[in-house]
């Protein structure tokens, strides 16, 4: 057994929101917007072809610790049937999207192999 992760080594966290076609990407603008009017963020540029890790089209927002209490909730009771990952932002890219991610909806195979080739 391993011994705890202290929760102080995160020092941010990432939400990847997804999207399939044109129709989830305008349900994806739409949260975008929401999001960027509701909390303090840092927009990632849209990615509409599958890139890195990431199995689909999508885009990234940025964000601090202090945020999380209020934006992921907000997240999961508005998210427009979206697939979104958030995960920590703690220096170990591998563990943050493999095995310390929070999926809402959808879960999604991410390609954690192209993240090992950064590690």
């Amino acid at each position: 057994m391993t011994e705890p992760q202290d929760a102080s080594t995160i020092h941010g966290y990432h939400a990847h929101v997804y999207y399939r076609n044109d129709a989830e990407r305008a349900e994806a603008a739409v949260l975008r917007s929401q999001i960027m009017a509701a909390f303090e963020v840092v927009p990632g540029r849209w990615r509409d072809q599958p890139v890195g890790p990431h199995p689909l089209p999508m885009y990234q927002m940025a964000f601090d610790t202090e945020t999380f209490p209020t934006m992921v909730p907000w997240l999961m009771l508005n998210r427009r049937g979206l697939s979104i990952l958030v995960h920590p932002e703690t220096g170990d890219g591998v563990a943050d999207h493999d095995i310390h991610p929070l999926w809402l909806g959808e879960r999604l195979s991410l390609d954690i192999n192209f993240l090992r080739g950064f590690a």
